[in-house]
């Protein structure tokens, strides 16, 4: 389990005339993030810099890159970087491009203005966890489908979808605990699955709001 951002973002701030544009990314892997990275140096095409970092967790790795972009070395990349691994943020790509306002800001400067413009992002982006789930899919008659449906509202479980036959054919998002307690019954709860099947694997998302 690992914490990421739900949408992409974009925010900017303004530093001594300079302006600094923040998009925030999800990314799956390195190169989904170098193709995003091609297009946001084609739409800022007359900008200086779009400087980057991204922090990735693909099978069993972590794979993490920055750039200063022709920025003073370490003055952008590498700060954005570390705010991605203190925020412990995976799965993300920043990407902060710079218009030049006509006033050097020297190297203490640039590094709180991409660090500034990377934080308020951050704080802008809706923050989730990801994990390891499955997407499962419950058959219950239409009285257990009303229970059940509370019980997924209680414990924060994502219906997908549900189809309306004889009875209620119902999918939703869970990992493998959450299976089990539906499945075996933990906790005495008060519907009856008279039917369930595991549809594939996947990656699933929780929100980090209550």
């Amino acid at each position: 389990m690992y914490k990421t951002i739900k949408e992409s973002i974009c925010t900017q701030i303004v530093e001594k005339k300079s302006k600094f544009i923040a998009n925030l990314f999800y990314v799956e892997n390195v190169k989904e993030a170098e193709q995003i990275l091609q297009d946001i140096k084609k739409k800022y095409y007359d900008a200086r810099h779009s400087c980057y970092a991204y922090n990735i967790k693909y099978k069993d790795s972590i794979i993490f890159k920055s750039s200063d972009d022709g920025e003073p070395a370490g003055t952008a990349g590498a700060p954005m970087l570390n705010i991605l691994k203190k925020n412990e943020l995976y799965n993300v790509l920043i990407i902060v491009t710079r218009y030049f306002g006509g006033i050097l800001l020297g190297t203490g400067g640039l590094v709180k203005a991409y660090s500034e413009a990377t934080i308020k992002a951050i704080e802008k982006a809706r923050i989730i966890t990801q994990e390891d789930g499955l997407e499962i899919k419950f058959e219950l008659t239409y009285n257990d489908f009303e229970k059940f449906k509370i019980y997924c509202n209680k414990n924060l479980l994502n219906i997908i979808n549900s189809e309306y036959g004889e009875k209620v054919n119902c999918i939703i998002e869970a990992n493998e605990e959450e299976k089990n307690r539906i499945i075996n019954n933990i906790n005495n709860l008060n519907f009856k699955i008279d039917d369930y099947k595991i549809l594939k694997n996947k990656k699933i998302q929780k929100s980090t709001e209550k």
